[in-house]
């Protein structure tokens, strides 16, 4: 049952964060400097929760693996967009901080994902 549990977990966790990350990037001011560091975050922090999904539904365990793993890097690139943009001050770091903490969590989520589903022997 933990397991069920973890696994509804994350993609709640990851669907939340995305939605979260578009209402980052519509309350954000945009100009020549900020619109491709917010389009970025908008792109790789929204895209974790697809790759998941799709990993959900993958034709086989290393299809599943790949996919999960996809997901890991988008979450990745979010927490390196996100610490840019707040040290860059393209929002303020305060309001930063809570995002890149939740992407690193994600990051450590999908990491132990990944090692888990690979140690394990195919069924």
């Amino acid at each position: 049952m933990q397991n069920a549990k973890c696994k509804i977990d994350i993609y709640d966790r990851t669907f939340e964060f995305a939605c979260r990350v578009v209402r980052l990037h519509r309350a954000s001011a945009r100009n020549a400097t900020s619109r491709p560091l917010l389009s970025q975050v908008l792109r790789s922090g929204t895209g974790i929760g697809a790759n998941l999904e799709e990993a959900e539904a993958g034709q086989s365990k290393a299809d599943f693996i790949a996919k999960v793993r996809v997901a890991l890097k988008e979450a990745r690139e979010t927490v390196y967009w996100l610490r840019l943009i707040g040290a860059t001050e393209i929002v303020k770091p305060k309001r930063i901080e809570p995002l890149t903490q939740e992407a690193r969590e994600i990051v450590a989520i999908l990491t132990t994902i990944v090692r888990n589903a690979s140690a394990r022997p195919a069924r």
